[in-house]
């Protein structure tokens, strides 16, 4: 096989993973859109988290609800958990890595807030703390997984939202990730302003 073939390979491969999510998570990343509004709108903030390429993801949501995504607005209220390393990194040394985002929730959310939790196997035991953290605190989750949906699938409570990007590659579930996240911007820029 030639390289033009694998990087077509990847192109096709990205693609049937797309649609498939399409049809699987369409009105469940709308429903997530309407939760993130409301919390908003009760003058709450998303917390996001995750590790690795998912840590990045987390950054890019709240970058996008604090700055714009493609429309002036107000700045919203988002935080990424994976961004402060001096937290992070006292909080792994004097703990647990498994708490880095636990604590965070713990000292920051509130019960208007939202979780935003990341992880592309659903097993990231630090994200699985944070969703607990979120429970005891009354904030509801909304997860992006992948595979199977791993344990987090399994903890989430009937009022979470879980978005399970239905394929085994971690590379094409966080290509989808990246794609649900700018559906939810999208969605929640046109709740709050209307079409263009």
């Amino acid at each position: 096989m030639d390289l033009i073939d694998r990087v077509t390979g990847h192109f096709l491969e990205s693609i049937a993973a797309k649609q498939e999510s399409m049809e699987a998570l369409a009105p469940s990343v709308a429903a997530a859109a309407q939760r993130v509004v409301e919390c908003f709108m009760d003058e709450g903030k998303v917390l996001a988290c995750g590790n690795g390429g998912s840590a990045a993801d987390a950054q890019h949501f709240a970058a996008e609800m604090v700055g714009r995504f493609e429309k002036e607005r107000p700045g919203l209220a988002a935080i990424s958990l994976a961004t402060d390393t001096s937290a992070l990194t006292a909080i792994g040394n004097d703990y647990d890595f498994d708490m880095v985002f636990s604590k965070q929730v713990r000292a920051l959310g509130h019960s208007k807030d939202l979780l935003l939790a990341i992880s592309t196997s659903g097993n990231s035991a630090n994200v699985i703390e944070a969703i607990y953290a979120a429970h005891e605190r009354g904030i509801g989750v909304i997860a992006l997984t992948g595979k199977d949906g791993g344990k987090i699938s399994e903890i989430l409570s009937p009022e979470d939202i879980l978005l399970n990007v239905p394929v085994m590659r971690t590379c094409r579930i966080q290509e989808v990730h990246i794609l649900l996240i700018h559906a939810l911007c999208d969605s929640i820029d046109y709740v709050l302003l209307g079409a263009d």
